[in-house]
């Protein structure tokens, strides 16, 4: 394997987008006994104000005896966060060792969060490049509009051996998350790297190559409806898209490319399939955004009158936390590309997973039945 050593891109797939009212005063308490008084303790979460899901933006004030406390103003609506002691290294954790999940908060008046923690990880780097198969990275690409991001290319096994024979290309949002538990949200990926060779290997689908775009501090903007949004669009059109065409050994034709993603890069990829037919003939769209709070994505799809968009739209979702106020969005929008004459099976597929939560495990265990149905038409 080939790979590169490269500074962690730790952005949750989880997502705040803008909510209505004025906001309300957080504070955030926690007590933690086996630290020094002199220690310095962070939150962090999936809102803007910390970072967001950056480990050391927003520090606690040390308050003595072992406590910490720290007053923030948040939009109203849901609310995941942790503790660290500022990076994913240390963080808070079990008896075990092992990381705490998000902790999760309806915020809808001035709250007080308490805490009691008293283990945190051991402090050391989670291994890098824990990756199946071949990786090549692309540093920090730049498109006007959007900030900068690196990429990573995964190739299909056999890639090195046959170079007259061409592939089908994945787009992948969130590209972070996708190979590797190392630059991974919380250490964990969504196994494309090991689905996509089990799956090759046992000939289920055809061999491709998966680019993986990492997300950018502006991910909310860049994958949802608006200037960056629009400018995001364009970088993966008119210059990545070429780029990996002109580097690789791609099938570069609409028949045989496509996007994916999850959350609001489930979002990102619908959106892309949509707005560009032309070049996406499927989107991979793993527990979209479609609605949430005031967003709508399913009224401008509800209006569109013209012909009908030759492309293939996978959905899925679970049922817990999140993936429940996600829910009425997605089965709105499975409803309306069936009345707009996409036919369940052939090129809409909704799968539900009643007790998967919104997190990359559950996208990892959904991943082969996903890619099965999007590369098999």
């Amino acid at each position: 394997m080939r790979k590169i050593f490269h500074g962690l891109l730790l952005t949750m797939c989880g997502f705040s987008l803008g909510l209505s009212g004025q906001p309300a005063g957080v504070t955030f308490e926690l007590s933690a006994s086996t630290l020094s008084d002199t220690a310095e303790v962070y939150v962090t979460g999936n809102r803007a104000i910390f970072g967001p899901w950056n480990p050391g933006k927003v520090a606690l004030e040390k308050k003595g005896n072992h406590y910490w406390a720290k007053t923030v103003p948040l939009a109203r609506g849901s609310l995941e966060y942790k503790f660290t002691l500022g990076s994913w290294e240390k963080e808070a954790a079990r008896p075990n060792g092992q990381p705490l999940s998000n902790f999760r908060a309806d915020v809808q008046s001035d709250t007080v969060l308490r805490h009691r923690i008293g283990y945190w990880t051991a402090g050391t780097a989670p291994p890098e490049g824990q990756i199946t198969g071949t990786v090549n990275y692309h540093r920090g690409t730049e498109y006007p509009g959007i900030a900068e991001r690196d990429v990573i290319v995964w190739l299909p096994p056999g890639y090195e051996e046959d170079h007259r024979r061409r592939y089908p290309v994945l787009y992948m949002h969130d590209g972070q998350n996708v190979f590797d538990p190392a630059t991974s949200s919380f250490g964990v990926d969504w196994q494309v790297d090991e689905t996509c060779t089990r799956l090759i290997e046992a000939q289920a689908i055809e061999p491709l190559i998966v680019v993986g775009i990492y997300n950018s501090p502006d991910r909310a903007l860049d994958y949802s409806p608006g200037p960056k949004g629009d400018a995001y669009m364009a970088y993966l059109v008119k210059q990545l898209k070429p780029f990996i065409d002109r580097m690789y050994r791609t099938r570069p034709e609409r028949e045989h490319t496509f996007t994916g993603g999850a959350s609001m890069g489930g979002l990102i990829a619908f959106m892309l399939a949509w707005e560009y037919p032309e070049v996406f003939s499927g989107a991979l769209c793993m527990s979209p955004a479609f609605r949430y709070k005031t967003f709508d994505l399913v009224a401008p799809v509800s209006a569109y009158r013209g012909a009908k968009k030759p492309v293939r739209i996978y959905l899925d979702n679970g049922g817990v936390g999140l993936e429940n106020q996600l829910q009425p969005g997605v089965t709105d929008m499975y409803r309306t590309l069936n009345s707009l004459g996409y036919t369940p099976g052939q090129d809409l597929l909704w799968v539900y997973a009643p007790g998967a939560e919104h997190f990359e495990s559950a996208w990892a265990a959904r991943m082969p039945v996903a890619l099965q149905w999007l590369l098999n038409p």
